[in-house]
Parts: structure tokens; sequence; C-alpha cells
């Protein structure tokens, strides 16, 4: 054979292996392309997880629990812990896909995703959901338990209205169903890429339309339909236990680095950002309260202080990684204010039972913040804005998230509460809720002395 044919010879043989290596080729190709979890935002995000399932168990059971009178201490505690657990379990089921599922068709997805992952079908080990960067993922799982304890939350705040007076069953059946038509569509509206608020370009970093705005208006609407207490504006129903709501506040404060550092959902500047503002917005919250009841010329209360911290957490909340420290500093002293006098002056002159006061301060420092947030975001304020921003446009943007949440909210609790009312008769007897829930709903008692 003359050299020329075994050149070509060869030639023809290295072009056959290499077009039959190219798909193995192409695949190794893809799979290099393919963005691979940064540990570091994996620890960071799982233990985010951890620290918001702290902020219920024992954070808001232990603030809520020691707000209420003795002879109903765990029956709240137990609301909130069995409230919780059926919000996780439902996450999994149909929770999460109808949130952040594949696109519904073009009609729902404003509103709601698909049920293609319904029981998380499709999510395994080597699944990733995207973050805020480009190129930048974390697990799929983390992602899920991430955004499953902040359904977990809420539901468990919108008791704090009811406590005292509602059934066990009822706030069972109420948790499912305000879950499915309330929570979902709104974290979808607002978080999901196609959701109506995403695409309005609403800023909401950590909750402050899908947690505490929902969260605050149901509570009011549930606690009217509900009713008063046996008793109430008539009999002193003082908390039981400062001590242990100071103990739960501190709990709240703790664990909400992970609620708004955590959505980040990277351990980088943003979250370091939302850290900081947790930190002087919550500062200047429970400062402001104090001043703000020696104003009135009342004392400076523990109880005070207490509340003015969750109140600050609560405004700072959506504005976590859109503010400057300062402009946080601001919206947490003003929706401090605007709190107190939401639930020491309006409350009483209206005359509507909420029990813990949730709607006063996670709706009304809900909406503070949401609101507020349209203006901290300007770059002239020290927000993270882009030198177009608008405060003009950025403000209506908001006021409208904030108006379709509320009447979101107040239409999905009103059916919720009344399905309650039909299954259960939603109400304990008067002789039930004299002797106390911790009796006569769950056959114990917080203190054996």
């Amino acid at each position: 054979m003359k050299l020329h044919h075994k050149l070509a010879t060869g030639l023809g043989a290295l072009a056959v292996t290499a077009l039959t290596a190219m798909p193995a080729w192409a695949q190794e190709a893809a799979e290099a392309a393919a963005p691979t979890p940064d540990k570091g935002d994996t620890a960071w995000m799982m233990v985010s997880t951890v620290l918001v399932l702290a902020m219920i168990l024992p954070g808001l059971a232990l603030f809520y629990g020691g707000l209420v009178r003795t002879k109903n201490m765990l029956s709240v505690m137990t609301q909130i812990g069995a409230a919780a657990a059926l919000a996780m379990i439902v996450w999994v089921i149909w929770g999460y896909t109808m949130a952040f599922g594949p696109d519904a068709s073009d009609g729902l997805k404003p509103f709601i995703s698909s049920f293609g992952k319904l029981f998380l079908a499709g999510i395994n080990a080597d699944s990733t959901a995207a973050t805020f960067s480009d190129g930048v993922v974390i697990p799929e799982y983390v992602f899920v338990c991430f955004q499953m304890t902040f359904a977990a939350i809420t539901v468990a705040l919108v008791l704090g209205s009811v406590v005292e007076r509602i059934k066990f069953s009822a706030v069972m059946v109420f948790a499912l169903v305000w879950l499915t038509i309330v929570y979902f569509p709104v974290a979808h509206m607002v978080w999901a890429a196609g959701g109506l608020f995403f695409e309005m370009g609403a800023l909401d970093f950590a909750g402050g339309t899908v947690v505490h705005i929902n969260a605050g208006v149901s509570a009011l609407v549930a606690c009217i339909i509900l009713g008063k207490r046996i008793g109430y504006m008539k009999e002193v129903m003082a908390p039981h236990s400062m001590t242990l709501t100071f103990v739960g506040t501190g709990l709240l404060w703790v664990g909400w680095f992970g609620f708004n550092a955590g959505s980040a959902l990277e351990a980088n500047g943003s979250a370091g950002l939302a850290m900081i503002n947790t930190f002087v917005a919550t500062a200047a919250a429970g400062l402001s309260w104090l001043v703000v009841e020696k104003l009135f010329g009342h004392k400076p209360s523990a109880l005070g202080f207490c509340s003015g911290i969750i109140a600050g957490l609560v405004a700072v909340t959506p504005a976590a990684g859109n503010s400057g420290p300062f402009g946080a500093i601001v919206l947490g002293a003003v929706a401090s204010l605007i709190c107190y006098i939401a639930v020491a002056k309006i409350k009483p002159m209206l005359g509507y039972d909420d029990s813990l006061d949730a709607f006063g301060i996670h709706g009304v420092g809900g909406i503070v913040g949401a609101i507020g947030t349209g203006i901290v975001y300007a770059p002239s304020l020290g927000g993270p804005g882009g030198a177009d921003f608008s405060i003009g446009g950025q403000l209506v943007t908001q006021v409208l998230a904030v108006a379709a949440t509320i009447v979101w909210a107040t239409v999905g609790t009103t059916i919720a509460i009344f399905i309650a009312k039909l299954v259960t008769g939603l109400r304990v007897s008067p002789e039930a809720e004299v002797e106390g829930l911790d009796i006569a709903e769950h056959g114990e008692r917080a203190y054996n002395l």
C-alpha cells in the first residue's frame, strides 16, 4: 500500500473514531457546564433553615405562650407546633409544587404553578434550585426545606389572634385550607418567576407580603369572625409569664437571621447586608417602642420592648437586602411607632379581640415595611437600587402588591374559617373557655404546683 493510501486509511479511521466518541464528549461537556452547588452556600442555607425552625419551636411557641393566661399556655404551644407540623407535610405533598413547580397554563401562571412536582416528583439528591446569581445553585431539597419553614411559621403566626377560645380541631382544618388557598398562591405570586407580583417588580426580600401581611390580615379576619373572648375588656387578661415571652423574643430575633439573611439563598454580600439590617432595624424598633410608651405617659415595659423587637423584625423583612443600614434604622423606628398606635390606640377604639396583636404587629408592621421598602431601596438613601431607580414608580408597585395581598388574604381566610366552622364548630364551649383550653382540649396543665 502506498504512503498516501495508508495516510488516507489512517485519517478515515481516526475520523470514524472521533465521530463515534462525539456523543460521549458532548455529554461530558454538558456535565462540566452544569452548575454544581457550592458547599459554602449549601451549608449556609441548611443552617438558615434550622434557624427558621427555631423561630417556631421554641421561639414563637414561647413568645405567644407567655402572653396568654396560665390555663391556656399548653394549648397555644400545641396549636403552634401541630399547625407547623401539618404545614410541613402539606408542603411536600402539594404546597411546593403549587408555589414553585413547573409553569402552569398562561392563565394560571401569575397565580399558581402546576402540579408537576406533586409529592416532590422528579426531585432527587442531584436536583438543584437557582439562586439570584447566574450559574449559582443550591440543592433543591435544601430549597424545599427552607421554603417549607416559611409556610410553617406563617400559618402559626395567624393563630395569635384566635387563641384562648378556638378548638384544636378547628385550628387543624383551618390550617389545611388556609395554606392551600392563601399561602401557596401568594408565595408563588411574590417569589416565583412568572408570578404576578414578581413580574410587577415588587420588592419583598424575605416575606413582608408573603408572611407578615398575609398572616396579619388573616389574623384580623379570623378573630372578627370567631368573636371576642369571654370577659374581653371587662377582665384583666395579663400575660402569665413575661419571662417566657422575653425568651421567645430572643429566640425569634436569633432565628430571624436565617429568615432574612437566608433569603439571599447564598453566603454572600447580600446576606451580609440582610444580616446587619436585621440587627439595626430591630434594635431601633425596640428602643423606639420604649420611647413612645414614655411619651404617651406609660412606664417603659418589657412587653413594650418585646413588641418593638418583633415590629422591627417584621418591618425589615421585605427590606432586609433592599435597604442600607441607616434606611433600615429609620424603617424600624417608624414601624414601631405605627404598630404601637395600632395596638394601644386603634384596637381598643375598634374593640376587636386580636388576642396577641398578630394584626397590630405583623399586619401593620408588614404593610409599613413593604411600602417603606419602596423608599429605602433608593441609592440616594443608601439602598442597593440602580441609578435609574424611581421611588414614585416603585411605591406604586409596592402599594398594589400590598393591596392585592390584603384582598387575597381576606377572601381566602373567610373561606377557610367558615369551612373550619362547618366541620368542627370552630369555638370551644363557654364552660371550656372558662376552665381553660389546656384541660378542656388537651387534658393537661402547664404547671402542676
